[in-house]
């Protein structure tokens, strides 16, 4: 009997220096033993100093990668990274809804670790409009969940507000990151679309080597979630997996700056 591995299509873009985008994405997929496919929607000069330069590929482009492996792989999951261009999430909303794929992680890579704005105002309007209504799952840090919800996330008691609200508001399951709230302890909240609220607390853990944490967190529930874990079972098993993949790259020494967690824990 031949055996199946579950496909997971990312649609990201490229990272030179291979710590995250699509790059950490397949790293990840592979690791949780699912098939990496992957549609690229720009090449990015980047690596653990900073993003130097970015190349969008034309949308006819990054249509036909999505239907190639729509069409023949016929993927279990899609997860969704950073895509800064009203044109482009036009295409990837085009595609979900001829294709209806049944999971959609959506990593809403809207703000820079610094607090910069990756996108125009009226991309964030499309993807709220458009993009997160059709998403399964979508995992905002708390830069990214303030932009969505309006106002400032100072605590973890509007942290747990703004995870309902947002649920409640876009009707999909929300994944707020608390990693940037001050203390010892990193929880995250997932609030699901029935109501559902749970909670996900892991040691800091003191290290520069964090980059392309997000992706990989995305891409890892969607693979937990294609070999048909619940959403909270899909979070709590891809949270194991970053946490000692940042663990067990605390000490690497790759690059000049912030490195990329291990995937190959």
């Amino acid at each position: 009997m031949k055996r199946k591995y579950p496909v997971i299509l990312t649609i990201a873009g490229s990272d030179a220096s291979g710590g995250a985008g699509i790059q950490a994405d397949i790293k990840a997929i592979s690791a949780l033993k699912g098939f990496a496919a992957s549609a690229i929607t720009a090449v990015t000069v980047q690596n653990t100093m900073g993003v130097t330069g970015i190349h969008p590929v034309p949308t006819e482009i990054i249509d036909g990668q999505i239907r190639a492996v729509m069409d023949d792989l016929e993927p279990e999951a899609i997860k969704i990274g950073m895509v800064n261009d009203p044109q482009i999430v036009e295409v990837i909303v085009s595609n979900i809804r001829k294709y209806k794929p049944a999971i959609i992680v959506y990593d809403p890579v809207m703000v820079s670790t610094s607090g910069c704005k990756l996108m125009t105002d009226s991309t964030i309007d499309v993807i709220k409009k458009k993009l997160i209504p059709l998403a399964s799952l979508i995992t905002p840090n708390l830069c990214e969940a303030e932009v969505l919800y309006g106002k400032p996330i100072p605590d973890f008691t509007t942290m747990k507000q703004a995870a309902k609200e947002l649920s409640t508001q876009f009707g999909t399951d929300v994944l707020v990151k608390g990693g940037h709230l001050e203390g010892d302890d990193m929880t995250d909240i997932l609030c699901c679309r029935d109501g559902n609220m749970y909670f996900f607390t892991e040691k800091k853990i003191e290290t520069k080597n964090t980059h392309g944490t997000g992706c990989t967190l995305s891409s890892s529930i969607a693979t937990r979630l294609a070999y048909g874990d619940t959403t909270a079972e899909a979070v709590a098993a891809a949270k194991k997996y970053v946490f000692r993949g940042i663990a067990g790259g605390k000490d690497l020494n790759i690059g000049h700056g912030n490195g990329p967690l291990w995937h190959q824990v």
